[in-house]
């Protein structure tokens, strides 16, 4: 009860504030949070092994009544949310039933304090593939997203077994690349199949999605890998560390824009509702304080040429204990900022 009253909360908020569409994480490790032949319940969710209450199903129910979209977010290939502090790393706490627990093989821990997925795999990408299958054949979602959760490392040990056993005349960072390509074309393939559009959100700065998490996420766009792309836009439009504007958000999403796009694919762009009074790192003071900070990003990155804009995360605008009258300050500009047909 107490979460279908979330839920229908989070619908009101959004058909009010102009929101068209909400992007669900149904899957924060390996589990889901949606009723599932192939991954156990989240224990976000429940500690029972059975679902008495599937939150996907009552969202997309209540949300298409209100003309909401909404995409099933996925996090392909993480298996444990820990840290180096904090690390998630003993697979006996595993659920029983999880494919991580049954196929150690397939894990692999890292010194960040999570478990992965090894991409290098052909039979992880057919489950992740798999997964999503399962979504769009059982619910009605418009959309699959998948997050940045794609090689957490460039060490070579990660997976040198692996690598070794392929027998590939790639080289290393090719050929990881070329499995996060492989799985990235099995998902699509998998969602296209039931009509249901498939999108990524890969890290901001386009070089190091390719060349620090093995993300060609310019071929995606090129060869229509992907229905759309997200960018993980997290920075502000004065952003400046020690004289470097790289990472300012004209530069980024410039950068994306220039990107060749397949005909039909989409380039959004996800914007850092998370900074809201805290700022992110700048050298140069916090535009993230005048509570437009957002507004005035969706009309700079619209100029530039992105077609829509994701806001990370809804509690930073809706919910915002720290800041909570500047949330409410952008979440005003931000409703008067969307151009609606």
């Amino acid at each position: 009860t107490q979460l279908q009253s979330e839920l229908d909360e989070i619908i009101a908020t959004c058909e009010k504030n102009k929101l068209n569409t909400i992007f669900f994480q149904v899957r924060p490790t390996c589990d889901a949070l949606y009723k599932s032949e192939i991954f156990p319940v989240s224990s976000y969710l429940s500690t029972s092994s059975t679902l008495s209450f599937d939150p996907l199903a009552y969202l997309v129910k209540a949300a298409h009544e209100k003309n909401i979209f909404v995409h099933a977010w996925v996090n392909p290939l993480r298996v444990t949310t820990g840290s180096a502090a904090y690390p998630q790393t003993d697979r006996t706490a595993l659920p029983a039933d999880s494919y991580a627990a049954t196929h150690p093989d397939a894990v692999v821990a890292y010194a960040d304090g999570k478990l992965y997925f090894n991409a290098g795999l052909p039979e992880i990408r057919q489950l992740v593939a798999d997964g999503v299958r399962e979504i769009c054949e059982n619910y009605a979602v418009d959309g699959i997203i998948f997050d940045d959760y794609f090689y957490p490392v460039q060490d070579p040990d990660f997976d040198a077994a692996d690598y070794a056993a392929s027998g590939t005349a790639l080289r290393l960072d090719d050929w990881r690349r070329e499995n996060v390509n492989a799985l990235m074309e099995l998902c699509h393939a998998a969602a296209q199949r039931y009509g249901v559009r498939f999108g990524a959100a890969p890290a901001g700065d386009p070089e190091q999605n390719y060349t620090l998490q093995y993300s060609d996420a310019a071929r995606w766009l090129r060869q229509g890998t992907v229905d759309y792309l997200m960018p993980q836009l997290y920075w502000g439009q004065a952003y400046e560390k020690d004289g470097d504007t790289a990472h300012s958000l004209p530069r980024l999403a410039a950068a994306w824009a220039a990107l060749p796009r397949a005909a039909g694919v989409q380039l959004y762009a996800g914007l850092g509702a998370y900074r809201i009074g805290a700022g992110d790192g700048s050298d140069s003071g916090s535009e993230w304080v005048s509570g437009h900070a957002l507004a005035d990003q969706i009309n700079l990155v619209e100029r530039l040429g992105a077609q829509g804009v994701g806001l990370y995360r809804y509690a930073s605008l809706f919910g915002n204990f720290d800041y909570p009258q500047l949330a409410e300050s952008e979440a005003d500009a931000i409703k008067n900022a969307w151009q609606v047909d």
